[in-house]
C-alpha cells in the first residue's frame, strides 16, 4: 500500500509540473485608445503575475520607458510602489499631450523562480493610441526580446485574432512558444474547464510570426519565451535565464446601437 501511495504521489507531481502556469510581465493602462482631451490623463499598472488566476508575484523594475515619435522617454523615476494582486507592483501617471501612438515598455530586474530553477526576465509593453493618430504601432522598440504587432494593438474587437512577430536581438525567432493568457482580475470573471485551459500556447512559423484567437473581451497578454544566452550565478551555481517578450492589448465587445 505504501509503495502504491508513493507511485501515486510521484505521478501527481509529474502532472502538476506538466501543467505549470505561466508567468507574465504586465503593463496595463487605464485606457488603450483615447479620443477626447478630457481623458488625456492615464494611469499605468506594472505587475508580474499569473494573470488568469489573479496571483501576483513581487516585481522589481530596472527601467520604465515610453516610446513616441521615434524617441524613448524615461519614466522610471515617476513609478510609485504599491500592491497589485497582493504583491509588490507599481503605478505611473502619464498625460497624453498630443496625437500619437505611445508604447509603454518595462524592463524588470531578474526574478528568481525556485520551482523552475531559473531566472525570469520579461520585457513587457503595451500600446496606447491618442486623439485619432495611429501611425507607428508596428515599429519595434529595440527590446532584447520583443513581439512586434502585426495586428493593430488597440481598438480591436473581441472574437478576432492577434498576429505578432517575435524578435530576439532584432532577428525573427522560428518555432518559438508564445503563451497567451487573459487578465482575469483578482475576483475571476471566468473559470477554466481545467488547468490546461489557463494558458493557451501557439508557436511561431519560420519567419517568427504567430496568430492567436481572442475569444472574449478584456486584456490579453502574449508572451514569447526564449532561452537567455548567458547564465546567472545564484547560491554558488550558474542558473538558466528565461527571456520573454510580452505585449498586452485590449479587445473590446462592440456597443449596441443607441447606447
Amino acid at each position: 500500500m505504501r509503495n502504491l501511495l508513493t507511485v501515486f504521489c510521484a505521478a501527481a507531481l509529474v502532472l502538476s509540473a506538466a501543467v505549470a502556469h505561466a508567468h507574465f510581465g504586465m503593463v496595463i493602462p487605464t485606457k488603450s485608445a483615447v479620443e477626447d482631451k478630457k481623458d488625456a490623463d492615464i494611469t499605468l499598472t506594472y505587475a508580474f503575475a499569473h494573470p488568469f488566476e489573479g496571483k501576483g508575484m513581487d516585481l522589481e523594475i530596472e527601467k520604465a520607458q515610453v516610446f513616441a515619435d521615434g524617441k524613448a522617454t524615461e519614466m522610471t523615476a515617476g513609478l510609485k510602489p504599491g500592491k497589485v494582486m497582493g504583491k509588490k507592483g507599481f503605478t505611473a501617471a502619464f498625460k497624453l499631450a498630443r496625437p500619437g501612438v505611445y508604447t509603454f515598455a518595462m524592463t524588470p530586474k531578474p526574478y528568481w523562480e525556485p520551482a523552475e530553477d531559473k531566472f525570469i526576465i520579461h520585457y513587457t509593453k503595451t500600446v496606447v493610441a491618442a486623439f485619432g493618430e495611429e501611425e507607428g504601432w508596428a515599429e519595434p522598440c529595440g527590446l532584447p526580446v520583443e513581439i512586434v504587432p502585426l495586428t493593430r494593438p488597440f481598438a480591436s474587437y473581441a472574437g478576432g485574432v492577434f498576429r505578432g512577430k517575435v524578435l530576439h536581438n532584432g532577428k525573427p525567432v522560428a518555432d518559438c512558444d508564445v503563451e497567451v493568457e487573459y487578465y482575469n482580475g483578482t475576483k475571476g470573471k471566468y473559470s477554466a474547464p481545467n488547468d490546461y485551459f489557463v494558458t493557451q500556447v501557439v508557436r511561431t512559423d519560420a519567419n517568427g510570426v504567430f496568430c492567436a484567437n481572442v475569444p472574449f473581451a478584456g486584456w490579453w497578454g502574449f508572451a514569447a519565451l526564449v532561452d537567455g544566452p548567458d547564465k546567472m550565478a545564484f547560491e554558488g551555481k550558474d542558473r538558466d535565464v528565461e527571456l520573454g517578450g510580452v505585449i498586452w492589448t485590449e479587445f473590446t465587445a462592440p456597443v449596441k446601437a443607441g447606447k
